[in-house]
């Protein structure tokens, strides 16, 4: 499997609603998955005008797919079926 990227939105909602705690994601990572996350913050992604702040903290999954009311739990589970190929 390719490294997947993780951009995870630090703008001020989705920081104060836990976007800090899944910058600690890859050392919570279970050892199969370790290394196989690029973990990036970005500026705000302007997802909870969308969904007025009803998702904060949102990811964005290889540039396409956005991942709302992130957390550590839903990353691994997410990662853990991109590395089985789903």
């Amino acid at each position: 499997m390719k490294k997947v990227k993780i951009e995870v939105c630090c703008g001020t909602a989705c920081y104060l609603l836990g976007a800090a705690g899944l910058m600690e994601l890859e050392d919570k990572l279970p050892e199969a998955l370790k290394g196989l996350v690029d973990i990036q913050a970005s500026p705000c992604l302007g997802l909870c005008e969308r969904d007025n702040l009803g998702g904060a903290p949102y990811v964005r999954i290889n540039d396409s797919e956005i991942m709302s009311n992130a957390n550590v739990e839903k990353l691994i589970q997410r990662l853990s079926g991109l590395a089985e190929g789903e």
